[in-house]
């Protein structure tokens, strides 16, 4: 199909099946709710404000595609490509993002309130003041992704590699972080308040005036890490290694 032809000015295409390749193609503000997309090729493709709810992108390429403020509540997009793709103010609410490739993608401030990215490749992605409430994240490949401010509150992290990632003011409140490596991590100022730690690795970790009232770091690694000006009023350090860590005493 041609990549030129602008399907904006087609008002609405809810539910129609778009499977064949839409490379590049210019669908801005179009109605694509219930759209039949799986497996199809929208590399490129403009869908800026589209309203993709309940959408079916399972093993889409999406890769490098504008999705800004693009609306994928309940959208299904796993295993789809949406590498490098700009989802920043998208609405991904409860969206099914199982083992999608969303490396070096832009979700600042995007709402992914309890999506599934279990087994997801989120690394380099930035996911800056992003809206995480309840998302499941568990074994997500989240290598240095910017987390800054996030909102990963009641999120399951279980066993996410969340290595150098950046969640400095993360709020990470009652988070499952339970054998998730965290080592070299950037947690300053992060709201941990009961969240599960237990053998997680903090090695060389920057916990710098964190609030960890609560938590449980049972068994957890905290070889080097930085926990001074910490609130750690309740936590459990049981089995911790805190060797070389510094801000509390073993």
């Amino acid at each position: 199909m041609d990549s030129e032809i602008k399907f904006r000015t087609l008002a609405d295409l809810e539910g129609v099946d778009l499977r064949g390749a839409l490379e590049g193609a210019d669908l801005r503000g179009a109605c694509l709710s219930d759209a039949r997309l799986s497996g199809a090729n929208l590399r490129g493709a403009c869908l800026a404000d589209a309203r993709l709810t309940n959408a079916k992108l399972g093993g889409a390429c999406l890769a490098d595609a504008d999705l800004t403020d693009a609306r994928l509540w309940g959208a299904d997009l796993s295993d789809a490509n949406l590498y490098v793709a700009d989802l920043e103010g998208a609405d991904l609410r409860e969206a099914d993002l199982r083992g999608a490739d969303l490396r070096f993608a832009n979700l600042v401030g995007a709402c992914l309130r309890g999506a599934c990215l279990e087994g997801a490749y989120v690394a380099d992605a930035k996911l800056f003041g992003a809206d995480l409430e309840g998302a499941n994240l568990a074994d997500a490949d989240l290598r240095e992704a910017d987390l800054r401010g996030a909102d990963l509150s009641a999120a399951n992290l279980e066993g996410a590699n969340l290595r150098r990632a950046d969640l400095s003011d993360a709020n990470l409140f009652g988070a499952n972080l339970y054998v998730a490596n965290l080592e070299g991590a950037d947690l300053r100022e992060a709201d941990l308040r009961g969240a599960d730690l237990r053998f997680a690795n903090l090695v060389g970790a920057d916990l710098e005036g964190a609030n960890l009232r609560g938590a449980d770091l049972f068994g957890a690694d905290l070889e080097g890490a930085n926990l001074e000006g910490a609130d750690l009023e309740g936590a459990n350090f049981e089995g911790a290694n805190l060797e070389g860590a510094k801000g509390v005493t073993s």
